[in-house]
């Protein structure tokens, strides 16, 4: 029997960020030491009292289905987190709760997009979006930013050329995953008035949020004039509460978008766990310091591996959140990132993943010493 596959699944191409992930992982199956800065995952355990409040979940029977949405206490406890930002037209019916950030995505742009309609990304993009977007039966506009060290400001003269009014959203993440920039205020204003100006509903992907460094803040586009009722917020609580492997993510946006999506939601994941929303409640409310600590080692591991990358001479923005930077590696960047995991068993993702060839990534959630490893490594290769 041959199998024939839909026209669907071959729009698309695997992950390029876990395929690297994969093949780290058969190298060192096989005994081969690597560095890896492929990952996009904080290297630190989940906070403990996150895990104290899933197991006491356990112990009191919280492991049947919950309701599609969300359990009450968690939609009400992110909605309160929203208020605190300033995205006080979100309340917790506004709010739906998903396995993981990425199925808040999915379900965005399965309830919102049809064939044909148009999608802009703001390059270099997660690799996720353009996929999302193709399943959905959408078509791409692309933005590069590469070239105004990947901030928005400006390439927003390129972004107006490319918006129009047949563009049906706009995806924008900042602090952004692969580059780290944090958008200016004026960034996003230019945003808001193309969206205004166009009729553009925009994602504000914001699951990097707590996670910015030099007293940068990363504002909520959501919380411009303007923007209240045509901005959908996305996070979660894999990054910034190091809950990656716990798949617990949300969306907020208007009440019929929560209606609709349900159905998506409802035929496919049904809900999140069960346990795993309770301890979202707790991360929520109760887990700011261990946040600050995981940040303050993030920013000393990013200013060492920035000067590790200047003294070889590469070229490199620093970044304001995330834990991501994107220096400039080759023009075949997916040769290099090649080589560099087979010759010097570091591995790290091509910018062309990401819409932006001739970049790296490199995640630093990693010790200083795997960090020095890794810069050593590819530099005795002839590779900076």
């Amino acid at each position: 029997m041959t199998l024939e596959f839909s026209e669907r699944v071959g729009r698309v191409s695997p992950s390029a960020t876990l395929a690297i992930s994969n093949a780290a992982a058969e190298l060192e199956a096989d005994g081969v030491d690597v560095v890896d800065l492929s990952v996009g995952e904080p290297d630190f355990d989940t906070p403990e009292n996150i895990k104290d409040a899933a197991k006491d979940a356990l112990d009191a029977g919280e492991t049947g289905y919950t309701s599609t949405p969300g359990i009450p206490k968690l939609r009400e406890a992110i909605a309160q987190k929203l208020h605190d930002d300033g995205l006080t037209q979100y309340e917790a019916g506004n709010v739906v709760v998903t396995p993981g950030g990425k199925q808040a995505l999915y379900e965005i742009f399965q309830t919102l997009i049809d064939d044909g309609d148009e999608v802009a990304l703001l390059d270099p993009a997660w690799v996720s979006y353009e996929a999302m977007v193709k399943l959905a039966g959408g078509s791409l506009a692309r933005v590069d930013t590469a070239a105004h060290d990947f901030q928005l400001e400006g390439a927003l003269d390129d972004l107006a050329e490319s918006v129009s009014d047949d563009t049906e959203l706009l995806v924008v993440n900042s602090p952004g995953n692969p580059h780290g920039a944090v958008y200016s205020d004026a960034a996003l204003e230019g945003v808001r008035d193309l969206a205004v100006d166009h009729d553009i509903t925009v994602i504000s992907d914001e699951i990097y949020k707590e996670i910015t460094y030099d007293g940068a803040t990363a504002t909520s586009l959501g919380t411009l004039e303007g923007m209240r009722d045509r901005t959908i917020t996305v996070n979660g609580f894999s990054k910034a509460y190091s809950m990656t492997g716990w798949r617990l993510g949300y969306f907020a946006g208007p009440e019929d978008l929560v209606t609709e999506s349900g159905k998506v939601h409802g035929h496919s994941v049904s809900c999140a766990v069960n346990f795993v929303q309770h301890a979202g409640v707790e991360a929520i409310q109760n887990t700011e310091e261990s946040v600050e600590e995981m940040v303050e080692a993030f920013a000393e591991r990013r200013d060492f591996l920035l000067g590790l990358l200047r003294d070889q001479g590469v070229d490199v923005a620093t970044p304001k959140g995330a834990f991501y930077m994107m220096p400039e590696v080759a023009d075949d960047d997916a040769a290099w990132c090649e080589q560099a995991i087979e010759d010097a068993h570091v591995a790290t993702v091509p910018g062309s993943a990401f819409g932006t060839p001739g970049y790296a990534r490199f995640s630093y959630a990693n010790s200083k010493e795997r960090l020095a490893e890794a810069v050593e490594r590819l530099t005795d290769e002839g590779l900076f």
